[in-house]
């Protein structure tokens, strides 16, 4: 079996309207540079990991800042794009996750999730913090 050509027929047989997406709106590359970043630095993030957990190394604490704070910058950017603030996000995420976690976690909370709920706080209007300036 040729695996590429197998695989060839199940792609995308005109990239044109990708490109047409991705030129025609700025939000979009900003989107894409984002979370390419976030991917990026996330792998940093694990890579520091697993040098301390397989290899045995010490854990870089200075190195760990650095990586978050890059996901903050790209995150930072993703806000941008999409005209939400960090605080605003905060919020409604510690908000979400009271609802799934009354107390605390609990495993059956995880599993017995409402989404609908979830979906309600998370579409919730901008508190006076969370409005952009």
């Amino acid at each position: 079996m040729n695996y590429i050509k197998e695989a060839k027929t199940t792609d995308i047989p005109d990239y044109e309207r990708v490109y047409e997406r991705l030129n025609a709106d700025t939000q979009i590359v900003k989107f894409l540079h984002a979370a390419m970043g976030i991917c990026t630095e996330s792998g940093e993030l694990m890579d520091a990991l697993k040098k301390h957990l397989i290899y045995g190394k010490p854990i870089d604490n200075v190195n760990v800042q650095e990586e978050a704070g890059d996901l903050f910058w790209y995150v930072a950017i993703l806000a941008d794009a999409f005209q939400f603030t960090f605080e605003d996000t905060m919020e409604k995420n510690i908000a979400k996750l009271k609802a799934r976690y009354p107390n605390r976690f609990t495993e059956k909370d995880a599993q017995l999730r409402d989404l609908d709920k979830e979906r309600k706080i998370l579409e919730e209007p901008r508190t006076a913090a969370g409005s952009l300036d």
